[in-house]
């Protein structure tokens, strides 16, 4: 008998919250665009992020052209990126700056698109295996650092632009390391031309990055294997001058 009455229960329950989203349901039909933006804003300060959405996109469908759909617009990329609907969240990012290019919360919306980017992790396969991600190319990470890099060329005074420079640094320093993991499998293949290309690609864009260390080693092994001593030793000169302990 009391295996039984669960079900009961929720039956109970689950017609209960139909009555309510109903009654819900036809006052947000009614309400002006307005206080259906307040009702979704009040739910994402709440951290009610699936509700959230659910206002905001309601508000969206029904006054698209209203200020308070544009200023959902922008609170839809937090709320999405706080629900874990990442893809959403920059897609959400992209219709805003491609609809609102002059709009004054643009910067906003491409912090948010650089931080998605960023924040995208190894599964946790990945790290059981210790897959090692300078092997990977890295999608996210150039994605990531063209977003707040278009932010801090395009709104230098944006509060934003601090933290997105701090981030590039690493996102720069990611992308050296992914060019000398790159330039050692050519290394490794027999293909001098194509790994000394890369390091120098990798000397030349990332400038600076600890990974430009290496990078000059295997310019200097690549011309030693095509035969270009003199160029080989150039390098060498360089590498004893900016890392005398190498």
């Amino acid at each position: 008998m009391h295996s039984r009455s669960i079900p009961a229960a929720l039956l109970v329950t689950l017609c209960t919250l139909v009555l309510v989203a109903c009654g819900r349901g036809s006052e947000i039909q009614q309400a002006p665009a307005e206080t259906i933006y307040e009702q979704g804003l009040r739910n994402l300060e709440g951290g009610n992020y699936r509700n959230a959405i659910a206002y905001f996109e309601h508000l969206e469908a029904r006054f698209p052209f209203s200020n308070a759909a544009r200023q959902a617009q922008i609170d839809l990329i937090y709320a999405y990126y706080r629900n874990g609907q990442k893809e959403s969240a920059i897609d959400a990012a992209d219709q805003f700056i491609r609809e609102h290019p002059t709009h004054p919360r643009v910067d906003y919306a491409l912090y948010m698109q650089g931080l998605i980017y960023f924040d995208r992790t190894p599964n946790r396969f990945d790290r059981l295996l210790r897959i090692d991600l300078d092997k990977r190319p890295p999608q996210d990470t150039m994605r990531s650092f063209s977003a707040f890099q278009q932010l801090a060329q395009r709104y230098p005074d944006s509060e934003y632009v601090p933290d997105a420079r701090e981030r590039m640094v690493f996102l720069r320093n990611r992308l050296a390391a992914y060019e000398v993991t790159v330039a050692e499998y050519y290394m490794r293949r027999g293909a001098y031309v194509a790994a000394l290309n890369r390091s120098r690609y990798c000397i030349e864009r990332y400038a600076g990055a600890p990974a430009t260390e290496e990078a000059l080693h295997i310019k200097m092994r690549a011309y030693e294997r095509l035969g270009m001593r003199d160029m080989a030793a150039n390098v060498r000169a360089v590498i004893d001058e900016n890392f005398p302990r190498s």
